[in-house]
C-alpha cells in the first residue's frame, strides 16, 4: 500500500514540476538585461554579443529553446553554465551539499530548541515561562537573518576570540584544512562520469558525512565549528515557528478527554505529557518542520553570503545577476523536487505518528 501511495504522489507531482519548469524558463528570460553584457561586460561589442548569443542558442525562438531544454532534462543533462563555462550538474554536485548541510544543521538546532520550549510553554501555560518563551518566539520570527548573522559573528568571533567560546566567522573549513573524499581514502578509482561516481562526489562534499566515513575527527570538529553560527542564524525563524506550533498543539491535546482520563487514573503528569499528549501533538509540528526544511533550502542566500558559503542560494543569486538562465532553471527545479520529496515524507510520517491515518 505504501509503495502505491508513493507512486501516486510522484505521478501527481509531474505536472507540478512541468509547471515549475515552464514558469521558471519564462521568468528567467523576462529578467531585464542582456546576458552577454552581464557576463562579458558593458564594453562588449555588438558583434561579440551576437556571436555569444548564437553560441549559447539564445537567438532561437523561445518555444524551440524550451523544447530543447526539456529534451536535455529528460536525459538528465542540465546543460552548461554561461558564466562559469562548466556543466551545471557539476556545479550542483559541488554546491548543493553545502546548502543541504547548512539547512539540516539549522533544522536540527530549530528542533532541538523549539520543541522543548514549546512543550515547556504549554505545560507552564500563562506562567512567566510561557510569556518569556512566546516573547522570544515573536522576536525570533521578526529578526532579520542578515542582522542576526552579523551580530553572532561579531560576538563569537571578535568579542570572545580569546575564550573557549570562540567560533569561526566564515567559510566551511579553516585555512589548510582539506576534506579528502572518502573514495580516495578508501582507494577507490572513479570514472569521470556516471550516476554512481556523481553520487560519490556529491556525498564527499557533505563534509560532516565525509569526515565520519573517513574517521577524520579533526575535520569533523572543524566542519561543525564552522556550521554553528550560520545554523543558529538560519534556524532562528523556524525555531520560533516550531516553538509556537508545538505550544499551540500541546495546549489543544492537553485539553482532550483521554488526557484527563490518564490523569484521573493516577499516571504521573510527566508520563501523561510525554507518552500520551506529545505524540499526538506532533502531527501539525511535523508539517511545520517539513515546510521549514524546504524554506531553508531555498532561502539560505543571505546566510551563505554573510558566512562565505558557496551554496545553492549564493550561486542562484549570482546566476540571476549574470542572467545565467541554465543555473537559474536547474537550481530552481532541484529545490522544487526537494519540496515534493519533503511533503511526501511528511505525509508518510502522519501514518506513523497517528495509526488511525491510513495512506489509502
Amino acid at each position: 500500500m505504501i509503495w502505491q501511495y508513493i507512486l501516486r504522489r510522484l505521478l501527481a507531482a509531474l505536472p507540478v514540476l512541468f509547471g515549475i519548469l515552464l514558469v521558471t524558463f519564462a521568468l528567467a528570460r523576462l529578467i531585464p538585461g542582456d546576458p552577454c553584457r552581464a557576463i562579458l561586460g558593458e564594453k562588449a561589442t555588438q558583434e561579440v554579443c551576437d556571436r555569444f548569443i548564437e553560441q549559447h542558442g539564445l537567438n532561437r525562438p523561445i518555444p524551440v529553446q524550451f523544447g530543447i531544454y526539456l529534451q536535455e532534462i529528460a536525459r538528465g543533462d542540465f546543460g552548461s553554465s554561461i558564466r562559469y563555462g562548466l556543466p551545471i550538474t557539476r556545479l550542483l554536485i559541488e554546491r548543493l551539499p553545502t546548502t543541504i548541510e547548512l539547512s539540516l544543521a539549522a533544522l536540527f538546532v530549530s528542533i532541538l530548541i523549539g520543541i522543548p520550549l514549546g512543550v515547556l510553554s504549554a505545560v507552564k501555560h500563562n506562567s512567566w515561562i510561557d510569556v518569556l518563551t512566546m516573547l522570544w518566539a515573536n522576536i525570533g520570527v521578526s529578526m532579520p537573518v542578515f542582522w542576526l548573522g552579523l551580530i553572532l559573528a561579531y560576538v563569537f568571533s571578535l568579542l570572545l576570540k580569546d575564550t573557549p567560546f570562540w567560533l569561526p566567522p566564515s567559510g566551511r573549513l579553516s585555512a589548510g584544512m582539506i576534506s579528502t573524499p572518502f573514495y580516495e581514502v578508501w582507494g577507490w578509482s572513479l570514472p569521470e562520469s556516471g550516476v554512481l561516481p556523481g553520487l560519490a562526489r556529491f556525498l564527499s562534499n557533505l563534509y560532516i558525512l565525509n569526515a565520519l566515513l573517513t574517521r577524520n575527527w579533526g575535520l569533523l570538529k572543524d566542519a561543525i565549528q564552522h556550521l554553528i553560527l550560520p545554523a543558529m542564524a538560519l534556524g532562528t525563524i523556524p525555531m520560533a515557528l516550531i516553538a509556537r506550533m508545538t505550544r499551540s498543539s500541546m495546549l489543544e491535546v492537553l485539553g482532550q478527554d483521554y488526557v484527563r482520563t490518564a490523569r484521573a487514573k493516577g499516571l504521573p503528569y510527566r508520563v501523561v505529557v510525554l507518552k500520551h499528549a506529545f505524540r499526538n501533538a506532533l502531527l501539525p509540528v511535523s508539517t511545520v518542520i517539513g515546510l521549514s526544511l524546504g524554506s531553508l533550502l531555498g532561502g539560505a542566500v543571505l546566510t551563505e553570503t554573510i558566512f562565505g558559503f558557496s551554496g545553492v542560494g549564493r550561486t542562484l543569486y549570482d546566476a540571476i545577476t549574470a542572467r545565467d538562465y541554465g543555473i537559474v532553471q536547474a537550481f530552481t527545479v532541484v529545490i522544487a523536487i526537494f519540496f515534493v520529496i519533503i511533503n511526501l515524507l511528511v505525509d508518510i510520517s502522519y501514518a506513523y505518528l497517528d495509526p488511525r491515518i491510513r495512506l489509502d
